[in-house]
């Protein structure tokens, strides 16, 4: 015989914990509504109906919350709230459980989608070819401009993220700019107090050396600061990218740099790609943004990595 629960200010605590929340005189379970009657009357539901109702519910919310994360990529718990009229508790264990069946990352405000191992862009799409520009990718780029200092011998990422970097260079200041891309040294060249040197080698198809003629002129130079970024960042696998052609290009980047800073939006974090460039703790810095997982983010500084989070531009 399943027992009755009476909706009473002392056992309310149970209704939340089935995402039941009082609106004007209803109570709402999900979205199934049950009318109350005055405070000091009771009504009533039996245990066994609410778990099969709620059960009912979780499942329907968690494959439209899953359905919503296809089609956009990412999703808050801001948005489960308003779309399926839950807490923000709910919302935030429904989150929860679905990374734990392995169907999303969570992140700091909400969710992303998981990436395939081999996920990167079409052929021969280059950083200028990208119109959109996303504002994370753009608040991490002025993170990293905001570093160099007068003087500084620097290497730029041909990446979006980088590509960004040479769009808001300052002009009082003067750095010399060592790239592998011709997009990135096209774009520096007609800066007067930029000086560029452009790294040799056969040109892959977007634009970029990683050949052993560019390694080797790597290895000839020191710089101040290298900015870099890789196809996904984690703690287990560390820098990784689709190529293995460029293993030994960024390690010696890295060997050639005082100060090694790793620029990684909320999306590349915690994930892994094909291969492995090296661990995570050859970088000293790392830039990602506000959306980015604490639980990530605590496991990079301790492995003594300085963790620098941007926030979101107010409007």
């Amino acid at each position: 015989m399943s027992r009755t629960f009476y909706i009473l200010d002392a056992v309310f605590t149970f209704f939340n914990e089935f995402n039941i929340f009082s609106r004007k005189g209803l109570t709402i379970v999900n979205e199934c509504v049950i009318v109350l009657t005055t405070r000091n009357e009771s009504a009533h539901i039996s245990c066994n109906m609410l778990t099969k109702v709620n059960n009912m519910f979780i499942e329907e919310r968690h494959q439209a919350i899953l359905d919503l994360l296809n089609e956009k990529g990412s999703i808050t718990t801001t948005e489960i709230q308003e779309k399926f009229a839950v807490s923000y508790d709910s919302a935030k264990r429904d989150l929860r459980i679905l990374e734990e069946k392995g169907l999303l990352k969570r992140t700091h405000g909400g969710a992303i989608k998981l990436r395939q191992i081999a996920f990167s862009k079409p052929p021969k799409v280059t950083c200028k070819d990208i119109k959109e520009v996303k504002e994370n990718y753009l608040e991490i780029a002025k993170k990293a401009v905001s570093m160099i200092e007068n003087n500084d011998v620097i290497f730029i990422t041909s990446a979006t993220v980088g590509y960004l970097m040479t769009q808001n260079l300052p002009a009082d200041i003067k750095i010399r700019v060592v790239t592998n891309s011709i997009i990135i040294a096209e774009e520096l060249r007609k800066n007067d107090n930029i000086s560029v040197i452009m790294l040799g080698g056969e040109m892959d198809d977007k634009g970029n050396c990683y050949d052993a003629i560019a390694v080797e002129t790597i290895r000839r130079l020191r710089f101040d600061k290298c900015f870099i970024t890789s196809a996904c960042i984690s703690v287990k696998f560390g820098l990784s990218i689709q190529r293995s052609q460029a293993i030994s290009f960024w390690n010696a980047l890295i060997d050639s740099s005082k100060q090694t800073i790793g620029l990684y939006p909320t999306a590349k974090i915690g994930f892994d790609s094909i291969v492995s460039i090296c661990p995570a703790n050859r970088l000293n810095t790392l830039i990602t943004d506000w959306d980015a997982s604490e639980d990530d983010l605590t496991q990079f500084e301790e492995l003594g990595i300085d963790v620098i989070v941007v926030d979101k531009e107010e409007n």
